[in-house]
């Protein structure tokens, strides 16, 4: 090894850095003279270097794959874990649902209680909308050739929507919860008290004839109590959203200025509501009937 004497160590490092500032303004006066020849070389450097940076990164890129693949693996084995703790889960419940329901059924034997009847539904499209000021109204494309009849109740997979207050052979027209004829009988979903849902034509209709002492909150859930028989109970309705005094106010589920589609309820008892009777070719009505009589405690159509 070549030893350098300490006078000739220190002239080389002063001498070195003059020298390394000359050759880069050199380079820059060069590269401003001839930007052309620049990037050729440039060119040629990179051309002479991308085999090697491809060779250099292959490894890198497959540790990189090998890595995310470790990774799946351990995510996949994860979500095995949670599926099989699911699913034992599911598999318990599944077996507390067969053993209520065999006991619901032994109950209900010892009792000898009357069955609800079931429900039918038919989907129809709203056709026309006679919302406004002093009507809260849809007209749907089904009638009385689809089964529907007079006090079945309109839904979504939102809620309850309102009833079927007219119907005819092809067309028939649903009264809105918001309407001021709609009375609905209700109960709030966690205290069970009842009461009557009434339209007033504002977009929250209002909860009357509530028990003495009933506790009303914001944010109780409303649903149908299904007296009367016309409406299935449990549909619900919306939640308790203002108090206008001591009166609660009811946000329903449903937009009703946007429903597009409703699913009609035919709860079974609708059936036992007295039927138009035809007169003959030439009957009254639009469709060829006479108007059906109300049913007990609904309000007269308009």
């Amino acid at each position: 090894m070549i030893r350098l004497s300490p006078q000739v160590r220190t002239a080389v490092e002063r001498g070195s850095m003059p020298l390394l500032i000359m050759l880069s303004v050199g380079i820059i006066i060069v590269g401003k003279a001839d930007q052309t020849a620049f990037d050729s070389l440039r060119v040629a450097v990179s051309d002479a270097a991308a085999p090697v940076l491809d060779a250099v990164s292959r490894p890198l890129t497959a540790v990189g794959n090998i890595a995310d693949r470790a990774r799946d693996v351990v995510g996949i084995y994860q979500e095995n874990a949670r599926l099989r703790e699911e699913n034992a889960r599911l598999l318990q419940w599944q077996q507390a649902a067969h053993r209520l329901a065999s006991e619901n059924e032994q109950l209900r034997g010892l009792l000898k209680l009357v069955p609800e009847p079931g429900a039918a539904y038919v989907t129809a499209r709203v056709i026309a909308n006679s919302g406004g000021a002093y009507v809260r109204t849809l007209m749907i494309n089904a009638g009385s050739e689809e089964g529907l009849a007079r006090g079945q109740a309109a839904i979504t997979g939102e809620g309850l929507v309102g009833r079927l207050t007219e119907v005819g052979d092809r067309a028939a027209r649903v009264l809105l919860v918001t309407d001021l004829n709609s009375r609905i009988p209700v109960i709030i979903d966690g205290t069970r008290d009842n009461a009557v849902l009434a339209g007033d034509n504002s977009e929250r209709p209002r909860l009357l004839y509530l028990p003495t002492g009933a506790s009303v909150k914001i944010g109780d859930r409303i649903v149908t109590s299904g007296e009367g028989g016309l409406f299935p109970p449990g549909l619900p309705i919306g939640v308790v959203a203002a108090f206008e005094g001591s009166v609660p106010r009811v946000e329903p589920f449903v937009e009703l200025s946007r429903v597009g589609y409703l699913r009609i309820v035919n709860y079974g008892l609708a059936n036992m509501l007295p039927r138009p009777v035809r007169t003959g070719s030439h009957s009254a009505g639009r469709h060829g009937r006479a108007a059906p009589a109300p049913a007990s405690g609904e309000a007269k159509p308009r």
